[in-house]
């Protein structure tokens, strides 16, 4: 997973947070003092500082949640929500970001390659609890394809052909009296698909017009295909690569190119990143655990930054290759470790084979190379493809 902006450890504040924490429990109009406090800054990093099942709490403490939520890094707003009940976080989700709702969407709305019909109808579910402006905030903000998808998934759409002897299917509602809509699925009352369609029909006729026909005529391997298209570069720019780019940490080096030190440049010249997951420091607990951590901790403090960097991105393809939930707050402690375990199995066996240090051969050899020798040493491989998971046609043609 990704690291947040360039924070360094910031202890004061984070005793400050942990003492935040216990007034919390014990004494809430005191901790509330406690928070205003804060700078805004502070708060956004007391609330990501927290355990995801504190922090809807400790927004509540804020003196103004609605400047706080804005401010959380993507993937934090999701794993918030998440924590809290997508069913209960309409008020959270009220004040995120287009951007916010997006990644949301692109972290946890998918498995593997195919959309996630059941979460991306909590995460609408939940969008239609925060209300309408936040209903069409996200509609307007998602890909048409998703949205298609989403309605396709709920709805069957049909067009008033004019006819006099045509007679819409019963149950079937409409918006406007040219596109009737039925459930597809028994005791779905599709609140919140209704409620998107009228506010679409009021405030973006032309989006709802290109909605409704998509329904009926787009065909579902396209809708797919192109989501997962918008979908790969955004996580891209947020710092997860393609699928097929995450496995080449998996490429096999030949034992006779194991101990070999490559002429790699400055691979601890890694510049700083603003990512979407709240990270100021590599995890404590596991830290002293690993090689690769000890070794770090001798480098220049430039080449410690450029090491974290480095670190984090190899992480983020270690949970893109071993296919782990991008939307869930477990996976970035365990691509970390997943990562700390290989990449120290590479240091150790090419420092061991060229007789130099474990910190020399870090500031030599890339993290991602490190990862390789490891990988290939140990045998390890990227869980194997899952077979084929039904796509929305799929579910339709049976």
């Amino acid at each position: 997973m990704l690291a947040w902006g360039a924070l360094d450890a910031k202890p004061a504040l984070i005793l400050q947070s942990r003492e935040i924490l216990r007034l919390a429990r014990s004494d809430k109009r005191a901790a509330e003092q406690a928070v205003a406090s804060l700078s805004l800054d502070e708060q956004v990093f007391l609330v990501c500082d927290a355990p995801v099942a504190l922090r809807a709490r400790l927004l509540e403490l804020t003196p103004v949640p609605e400047d706080v939520i804005p401010l959380l890094p993507e993937a934090e707003l999701c794993f918030t929500a998440k924590a809290l009940g997508l069913s209960d976080a309409g008020w959270i989700l009220e004040h995120a970001t287009p951007g916010q709702l997006v990644a949301s969407f692109d972290l946890d709305g998918w498995k593997g390659l195919l959309p996630d019909r059941e979460s991306l109808r909590s995460w609408l579910a939940a969008l239609g609890e925060a209300g309408e402006d936040t209903l069409l905030r996200a509609a307007r903000a998602l890909d048409p394809e998703m949205i298609v998808l989403m309605l396709r998934d709920r709805v069957d759409v049909m067009l008033d052909p004019k006819d006099e002897e045509w007679q819409p299917p019963q149950g079937a509602q409409t918006i406007e009296g040219q596109f009737y809509f039925v459930s597809k699925h028994a005791g779905d009352d599709l609140e919140d698909i209704v409620m998107l369609l009228r506010a679409l029909f009021a405030e973006d006729y032309w989006l709802y017009f290109r909605m409704m026909q998509g329904v009926i005529w787009e065909l579902e391997w396209d809708l797919e295909e192109w989501a997962l298209r918008w979908r790969t570069g955004r996580l891209e720019d947020l710092g997860f690569p393609s699928w097929d780019e995450a496995m080449r940490i998996y490429g096999f080096v030949r034992p006779a190119d194991r101990d070999r030190i490559p002429d790699e440049g400055r691979v601890l010249d890694v510049e700083a990143w603003q990512l979407p997951v709240f990270l100021p420091e590599l995890p404590a607990t596991i830290s002293e655990s690993y090689s690769v951590f000890r070794a770090a901790a001798e480098l220049s403090e430039e080449e410690r930054r450029g090491f974290f960097y480095s670190f984090v991105a190899i992480s983020n393809k270690v949970a893109v290759a071993d296919r782990m939930a991008l939307g869930d707050a477990e996976t970035l402690p365990e691509a970390i470790r997943t990562t700390a375990e290989v990449v120290s199995q590479g240091l150790e066996h090419i420092a061991t084979q060229n007789g130099i240090g474990l910190s020399e051969t870090l500031q030599r050899v890339s993290l991602e190379r490190l990862f390789r020798v490891g990988a290939s040493l140990g045998g390890r491989k990227p869980p194997p493809e899952p077979e084929a998971e039904p796509s929305f046609a799929d579910e339709e043609e049976a």
